[in-house]
């Protein structure tokens, strides 16, 4: 199925073929590299040398970490990167289309605007959730990847796994699901346990946000061996850089400290919600399985506006379907949060003695 699905051209690409993809090992005198060294030391790091462009070392940490095989691993700059690189695999530009199902990331979307490529919407229903009897009657065979955020952003709810799993039978197209915020679920409703069952199901994940490591760009997908391998092919030669791959072997050095964090921003996340209870004019606190708290409030720009020009920075949602007058909210550290809810309150009494 996966090769029926592919792009034609890049069946018949043949990719660029790297020095190191060749030789790692010996008197290395083959890619115009400075053979004197760096600018800059970096324990354990040869800065002056190419990356290993198979990402061995991280693919076989992650494999004993998540207990999969490392060739159905493949690392991204961010996710956004593997994003691209599916839409470029699958979808013939002028052509072939993608499916997303809103409101959710705005990355799929832009970029398939930047390949020419078709977005097909569907709306979630009034939970937020998949409406699988939408999502399949506006299906059709141009439809290459179906695109599920889960949890959702900006909702920050969960999608039902087995209407995702409908999906994956009932569909010939490849269903990305992105699983970003993933470590901030409490009960097991990841999609990696159906990883083996359905060779047209990828999953994305990221660095940059239990980890905290937004800062060096990495995510990673876990897929069929068959796509792995077209990932390769395409991907620039040397796409995840020796300084990134140091940052992600000292992370999982640290796993309890990724540990930790998650645990203090769940504590804090409920500590917002019962702050956010005891304001007036917040209409409706959805549900979130995030890092993350969706509100809706009155005249919900404004109040975006105020907080912002006092420094406090949230995110206004409101132009996106079905959110009008809805507000992101960030857990923040408890420092942090303290100050917003000091300046809501004074922003929200205001509002409502006008």
């Amino acid at each position: 199925m996966i090769n029926e699905l592919v792009r034609k051209n890049i069946k018949e690409l043949k990719p660029y073929t790297s020095a190191r993809d060749m030789y790692s090992r010996g008197i290395l005198l083959d890619a115009n590299e400075n053979s004197f060294g760096s600018v800059v030391e970096l324990k354990g790091e040869s800065l002056n040398r190419y990356p290993d462009p198979h990402q061995m070392s991280m693919r076989e940490w992650l494999s004993a970490y998540l207990g999969i095989d490392y060739q159905r691993l493949f690392f991204g700059v961010g996710s956004d990167e593997i994003i691209d690189l599916l839409i470029r695999i699958f979808c013939e530009p002028g052509i072939d289309s993608i499916m997303t199902l809103e409101p959710t990331y705005g990355m799929y979307k832009v970029a398939a605007d930047i390949n020419n490529v078709k977005s097909e919407t569907v709306l979630l229903n009034d939970n937020f959730d998949i409406d699988t009897e939408a999502v399949l009657s506006s299906w059709n065979n141009k439809i290459k990847l179906i695109f599920l955020c889960s949890p959702n952003n900006p909702t920050a709810n969960l999608l039902n796994k087995q209407s995702i799993e409908k999906l994956l039978l009932k569909t010939r197209s490849i269903i990305v699901v992105d699983e970003a915020y993933i470590d901030f679920v409490e009960d097991d409703a990841s999609c990696i346990g159906l990883i083996n069952q359905y060779p047209n199901l990828v999953i994305l994940r990221t660095f940059s946000k239990a980890w905290g490591l937004a800062g060096i760009r990495l995510g990673y997908c876990i897929a069929d061996e068959e796509i792995i391998n077209y990932l390769f092919k395409i991907k620039a030669p040397y796409n995840i850089s020796s300084l990134t791959r140091k940052a992600f072997h000292d992370a999982f050095s640290n796993i309890s400290k990724k540990d930790e964090f998650v645990s203090s921003i769940l504590k804090e996340k409920q500590f917002i919600i019962t702050e956010l209870n005891k304001l007036p004019g917040i209409d409706k606190i959805f549900p979130s399985d995030t890092n993350y708290i969706l509100i809706k409030i009155k005249d919900a720009r404004s109040v975006q506006k105020k907080l912002a020009y006092d420094g406090i920075i949230i995110r206004d949602r409101s132009n996106q379907p079905n959110l009008g007058d809805c507000l992101r909210i960030t857990v923040g550290t408890h420092d942090e949060n303290i100050q917003l809810f000091n300046l809501l309150h004074k922003i929200l009494i205001k509002n409502n003695t006008l």
